[in-house]
C-alpha cells in the first residue's frame, strides 16, 4: 500500500509518496504566498493551502496505481487560528504561529490570569504565537468576525477538514492553542470559559495516528483516490518531525533547523518545567514531550543571504568561513521576536562586536552560530530538570548544511545523528497514516522499522571548548540589551 504524508509549511505545502516499507517514491512541493499586514503580523489564506494541497497530491499520484493510496495524514505549521462561520466557509485569513500582534492579550493571560493557572489549567504559559491570544485579539479588534465563529481550527486541520468532512485535530497541535489540558488530554474548560468560547466551537481530539474519516465522495472523485482513503489526524509540525526523524519513546532528542528552530525532547511520562520555558505539548506517539522554540532559525540564514548580501550561493557563503569558535562577531537571531526561552515578542535581531576588522564571512558565521547558541539556550533548560542528552537527530533545511551541523555538535557538545531520509514532517504524516491503516502497531514500531541513522557528527574536545566560552558571552547579550527593544519599536 501507499501512503502521503502532507507537510503544510509556511511558504509551501510537501508533499510525500511513501510505500508501506518506508521507501519515499516522490516527493512534491507547491508554495503560496505569506502577507504581512503590518509590521510583526503574519497571515495567509488557508484556500490557498487547499488549493495548493489538491494540485499537490495530483501531481504526487499521477504516475503511480491510485488504488494503492491507502491513507494521507499531516504535519503542519503550529499555533495559527483559522475561523470557519456555520457554513465552514473562512472568515478571515489566518494568523500564523509567527505573528507578533498578540502583546497585550499575552500579557493579560500572564499577567492578569496568571502563569501559575495557566500552567495548572494546560501545562503551559501564554506566549505570543499561540492560539489562545489570537482569539482574544479578534474578540477585541474583529468583534463581527468573532460573532460569527463556529469553528475554531488549526492550518492542518483545515486540510483533514476539506479531504473528510470531519471538524479535528490531534493532542499534539493541539497542545501548541492554550486551549487544552495536556496532562489530561482535554480542551479546558477555564480556558475555553476565558477566550469566551464554547466546547463546540472545537474540534474533536484524536491521537496523531487515530483515523478520523475517509475521503468525501466528491474529494476523492477529483483525487482519483479510493473513497476508503483514511485520513489520520496527525501532528503539528515538529512533532510529526521528531515521527520522521525516530524522536519517539523515552529521552530521544530532535533539533529542527526550519524556518523556526526547535529542541524536541520525548517522554513517556508528563512533565513541565517550573518556569514554563519550555512547552510541555503532548506527542505524536502516544506519549508527551518537551519543546524549545525559537522563531526564526534557518529562516535568519535565508535573510541575510537573500535579503542582505543578495546571493542564492548558500554554500559557497558558508565555504569562506575560517576558524571556528573564534569570532567575535555576535548575532541574536529574533528577527520576528522570540519565544524559548525569553517569550518576548519585541525582541529583535541584534549583532554586536563589529569591527573595521569585521568581514562578510564573519557576519555569516555569526548568523549561523547565532541560531545555534539560541538553540542552545533550551537546551540548558532541560539539562536543568536533570535531563541527559548525549546525542540528537537532526532535519530541516539548516541540517543540510554539514557547516550548521558542525556548529551544533560542538556548541550543544553532542553527537549529531544524520538519517537517511531528512523529510521531517512530510515523513512523519505518512508514517502516522501506515500506523492508522495498520502497517504498524505502533509509531515506535514504525519509526524503528523506518529510519535509519547513515552518520553521526562528533563534536571535537577543543572545538566544543572553544565554544563553551563563546556561549557564556552569548548568553549575556540577551539581558542586557532586552529593554532597549521596547523603546526602538
Amino acid at each position: 500500500m501507499l501512503y502521503i504524508g502532507v507537510d503544510l509549511g509556511t511558504s509551501a505545502v510537501k508533499l510525500l509518496l511513501m510505500s508501506q516499507d518506508g521507501r519515499i517514491q516522490k516527493i512534491v512541493s507547491k508554495e503560496y504566498p505569506i502577507s504581512f499586514p503590518k509590521p510583526g503580523w503574519s497571515e495567509q489564506k488557508p484556500e490557498d493551502w487547499w488549493e495548493k494541497t489538491v494540485e499537490g497530491i495530483k501531481e504526487l499520484t499521477e504516475e503511480c496505481d491510485k488504488s494503492q493510496v491507502a491513507g494521507i495524514s499531516f504535519g503542519g505549521q503550529m499555533h495559527g487560528l483559522v475561523i470557519l462561520d456555520s457554513e465552514d466557509q473562512v472568515i478571515r485569513p489566518a494568523i500564523l504561529w509567527n505573528d507578533g500582534r498578540t502583546s497585550k492579550e499575552t500579557n493579560y493571560l500572564n499577567e492578569v490570569i496568571g502563569k501559575e493557572k495557566l500552567s495548572e489549567y494546560t501545562a503551559n504559559i501564554a506566549f505570543a504565537g499561540f492560539t489562545a491570544p489570537k482569539i482574544l485579539w479578534v474578540k477585541e479588534n474583529e468583534p463581527e468576525n468573532f460573532a460569527r465563529i463556529s469553528k475554531i481550527m488549526l492550518p492542518k486541520d483545515y486540510l483533514a477538514y476539506k479531504l473528510s468532512g470531519v471538524h479535528c485535530s490531534d493532542y499534539s497541535d493541539a497542545s501548541g492553542m492554550l486551549l487544552m489540558d495536556v496532562k489530561n488530554k482535554c480542551w479546558s474548560g477555564e480556558m475555553l470559559n476565558i477566550c469566551g468560547i464554547r466546547e463546540e466551537q472545537m474540534p474533536r481530539l484524536y491521537e496523531s495516528y487515530e483515523t478520523v474519516g475517509t475521503l468525501k465522495r466528491e474529494v476523492a472523485e477529483e483525487l482519483g483516490l479510493p473513497e476508503n482513503c483514511k485520513i489520520a489526524a496527525g501532528a503539528g509540525d515538529n512533532a510529526a518531525a521528531a515521527v520522521g526523524t525516530g524522536t519517539v519513546g523515552d529521552g530521544m532528542c530532535n533539533i529542527s533547523l526550519g524556518t523556526s528552530g526547535t529542541i524536541f525532547i520525548s517522554s513517556k511520562e508528563f512533565g513541565v518545567d517550573k518556569y514554563n520555558a519550555l512547552h510541555a505539548f503532548a506527542h505524536a506517539d502516544g506519549h508527551y514531550h518537551l519543546m524549545g522554540c525559537m522563531l526564526s532559525a534557518a529562516s535568519c540564514n535565508k535573510w541575510w543571504m537573500d535579503e542582505i548580501i543578495g546571493t542564492a550561493d548558500y554554500a559557497g557563503e558558508q565555504g569562506k568561513i575560517g576558524d571556528l569558535g573564534e569570532n567575535h562577531v555576535y548575532f541574536l537571531p529574533y528577527l520576528m521576536g522570540e519565544r524559548s526561552p525569553h517569550n518576548n515578542p519585541d525582541a529583535r535581531g541584534t549583532f554586536i562586536g563589529l569591527t573595521m576588522d569585521s568581514t562578510r564571512a564573519d557576519m555569516t558565521q555569526a548568523v549561523l552560530e547565532g541560531v545555534a547558541f539560541a538553540i542552545r539556550d533550551s537546551f540548558e533548560v532541560a539539562k536543568s530538570l536533570g535531563i541527559k542528552i548525549e546525542r540528537t537527530k537532526i532535519c530541516g533545511g539548516g541540517a543540510k548544511s554539514p557547516l550548521w551541523k558542525k556548529m551544533i555538535a560542538n556548541i550543544l557538545n553532542i553527537k549529531v545523528d544524520v538519517i537517511a531520509s531528512e523529510e521531517g514532517p512530510a515523513m512523519g504524516g505518512a508514517m502516522l497514516a501506515a500506523v492508522a491503516n495498520g502497517e504498524y502497531a505502533s509509531v515506535e514500531e514504525a519509526a524503528g522499522a523506518i529510519v535509519k541513522v547513515v552518520d553521526t557528527v562528533e563534536p571535537e574536545p577543543e572545538l566544543a571548548g572553544r565554544y563553551e566560552e563563546r556561549y557564556r558571552k552569548f548568553a549575556k547579550i540577551y539581558p542586557a540589551v532586552k529593554n532597549l527593544f521596547s523603546e526602538i519599536l
